[in-house]
């Protein structure tokens, strides 16, 4: 049977008190708000029979999906519906009191990827404020975790390192659905909204995304598939370094690396850790955009073996430990945009403590092994809001 995401409950005909009474609503989405019979969830609200859709919002890479990360932009009007288009990812990234003062009900449909550094989940977050303050309900439509509801995985987000690309004290691989993870960060915000979650039917937390029948919809222009997703728990952390992620390649966070690396000893020295579910390959590549552009680079290949097993987190760390270390001549961390600020990978892995042990062995495996440990303390305190088996 083919799992429904909560739009396919809606467009199903499930009834919802919030969408009822000649309700207005507004819908953040992107080009994965569709259902599995590929029908826009913005057609979807625009068809309801006793409901208005009356405003969009868009976050990070515009409504239709277009624009690279970190690219602002405006206000726009929807070219079908002669709606606006409000812009969560251009001057404010918190909706203001006239962008919700015509709806009474916001609806959330976007796919996440389970991971704390992608930032769909920190628009969600600020969403909920701003309805909290404007006292609008919010109704998450929700979608499976791509990378499952049962694995957690990397340290825990200390507070004062809270960011857009990290907005919750969450672990980096939350092993939540979006619709759970709001329910937690309401609980615990000071100022909750009135919040709820369209679940779906038929999802279990073991399942692969395959095994859920639904079509992946590329969520960002450089998560192209669900094995971009699985790599990018861990190889997300190269943002924060001169070494290319994959952007600009047709492997985006698959495939490490950069001019002065030699793919042959980085892979060698990846296999030797023996590192479970995973196949690391020397792979050269030269990236068409973003970092080392026109550059011949050097890198490995990232093949997911097993992805029950494959701890991407760990992996990701592994890998910074054996480029800076390998390289310490040409490896460097991206410096701070301005003063007093923070440096990226401290924002990316929560605290200061990657970048001051990554290169010392002994120090980085104690880091992993307190890791491991906040692991277990994210999976009791996210007990309590797990919607499904």
């Amino acid at each position: 049977m083919r799992v429904k995401t909560g739009v396919d409950v809606l467009a199903g005909g499930g009834a919802h008190p919030w969408l009822s009474g000649g309700a207005r609503i507004g819908l953040v989405t992107n080009p994965t708000g569709i259902t599995a019979d590929f029908i826009s969830t913005v057609d979807v609200c625009a068809g309801l029979a006793d409901a208005r859709l009356t405003a969009l919002y868009a976050c990070e890479h515009g409504l239709t999906g277009e624009l690279q990360a970190g690219v602002p932009f405006a206000d726009s009007e929807h070219p079908r519906y002669g709606i606006p288009v409000y812009s969560l990812y251009g001057t404010h990234k918190k909706p203001l009191p006239f962008m919700l003062a015509d709806v009474d009900t916001v609806l959330f449909d976007i796919q996440d990827v389970g991971v704390r550094y992608y930032t769909y989940a920190s628009t969600l977050f600020q969403m909920m404020e701003a309805c909290g303050e404007a006292g609008k309900r919010l109704l998450v439509l929700d979608r499976p975790n791509p990378l499952g509801g049962v694995e957690v995985e990397g340290g825990i987000l200390k507070p004062g390192y809270e960011s857009f690309v990290g907005a919750w004290t969450t672990s980096i691989r939350t092993g939540m659905t979006i619709g759970e993870l709001a329910l937690l960060v309401n609980a615990e915000h000071s100022e909750p909204c009135s919040l709820q979650v369209l679940a779906m039917e038929g999802w279990r937390r073991r399942m692969t995304f395959a095994e859920t029948g639904l079509p992946w919809m590329m969520p960002s222009p450089n998560m192209p598939t669900v094995d971009t997703v699985r790599a990018y728990a861990g190889t997300c952390l190269f943002e924060g370094t001169n070494v290319s992620e994959g952007r600009g390649t047709t492997r985006p966070f698959e495939w490490i690396g950069a001019p002065w690396i030699n793919g042959e000893q980085l892979a060698e020295a990846m296999q030797a850790h023996g590192l479970p579910g995973v196949h690391f390959h020397p792979m050269y590549m030269t990236p068409a955009f973003s970092k080392h552009a026109g550059e011949l680079c050097g890198g490995v290949r990232i093949f997911v073996t097993d992805e029950k097993q494959f701890r991407s987190v760990e992996t990701g760390l592994l890998l910074l430990h054996e480029i800076a270390s390998g390289y310490a001549e040409q490896f460097e961390w991206l410096e701070p945009p301005r003063k007093g600020s923070r440096y990226f990978i401290d924002l990316l892995t929560g605290s200061a403590e990657v970048r001051e042990v990554i290169g010392d062995p002994d120090r980085l495996s104690r880091l992993m092994a307190e890791w491991r440990e906040q692991e277990q303390v994210w999976r009791e305190r996210r007990r309590p809001f797990l919607i499904y088996d």
